[in-house]
């Protein structure tokens, strides 16, 4: 009886090691020299894009919401609203990003003031108009509005086929050729 109660034993402590083991084995304990957190608390906070839109600059203070923002992409057509909100203040957020903007080559085409500040952008075959708003508990909003018209900027219809781009233009250069070499035949 003594053999199979010490035996229990070993079992049941080599069990109850091996679950301590195994359930410390992924734990590091804060402040602990093999931590894997860096602290980047001494670090600026670095800017990001507007979803993958990679020429619209956002501050890193600004926060996306989810909820207040849509987008849409097809083969012809790229575009939607983007909302974020941020602790900054309004004016400085209004100068960030028009030099944000400007940086990434947008062309300011309007500007109007109330309550709000709207700012229209366009670039080719993008446009973007903006709403910079205060938010509740000392937040500010900032809203974008995003067109990029991708058959555009590749020269295809909306049904994506080519509209006058290189493909035209090799047609062109092969019946000039043939026109020369006809002309050259002829003397």
């Amino acid at each position: 009886m003594k053999k199979h109660a010490a035996a229990q034993n070993a079992l049941l402590f080599t069990l109850t090691a091996a679950a301590l083991l195994l359930s410390l084995s992924g734990c590091v304990f804060p402040g602990s020299s093999m931590s894997m957190r860096n602290d980047f608390s001494g670090l600026p906070p670095i800017q990001g894009f507007a979803d993958d839109i990679q020429d619209i600059m956002m501050p890193a203070e600004m926060e996306w919401d989810r909820i207040k923002s849509m987008a849409i992409k097809t083969e012809s057509f790229h575009g939607g609203v983007w909302h974020y909100t941020g602790k900054v203040e309004t004016m400085s957020l209004k100068d960030y990003m028009l030099n944000a903007m400007q940086d990434t080559k947008w062309k300011l085409v309007g500007e109007a003031a109330s309550s709000d500040i709207m700012f229209a952008f366009v670039k080719p075959h993008k446009t973007c108009m903006m709403i910079i708003s205060e938010g509740d508990f000392g937040r500010t909003n900032l809203t974008l509005y995003v067109t990029i018209d991708k058959t555009a900027s590749v020269k295809l219809n909306a049904f994506g086929e080519p509209t006058g781009g290189p493909q035209q233009q090799v047609q062109q250069l092969q019946q000039q050729i043939q026109q020369q070499d006809s002309n050259n035949l002829d003397y």
